[in-house]
């Protein structure tokens, strides 16, 4: 799957976007980004496969948890261009 792709979706980017502030399971995503569990799913499965999530079950709990950044670049006139890049996120 191409990168913009991946994060053309606005509801993948409110996941991204909630899961930068601490790891998340599939209901808290569902409440906080309003979608049912089927939607959420499909979303969490396409951003785990592509490597920018992960998921760790705890308990009965799947939890996600980001495994890369993504940083967006866009340049202005005449170039018009953008990059997208999914770095992994380094353990401090």
């Amino acid at each position: 799957m191409e990168p913009v792709e991946i994060i053309g979706s606005k509801a993948r980017l409110e996941i991204l976007h909630h899961l930068t502030k601490k790891d998340r399971y599939v209901s808290e995503l569902m409440d906080l980004v309003g979608m049912d569990g089927k939607t959420a799913t499909h979303h969490l499965q396409t951003l785990e496969k592509e490597g920018i999530i992960s998921s760790k079950k705890k308990g009965k709990r799947k939890y996600y948890s980001l495994e890369r950044r993504v940083i967006v670049k866009i340049s202005p006139s005449p170039n018009r261009r953008f990059q997208i890049q999914f770095p992994r996120i380094e353990e401090p």
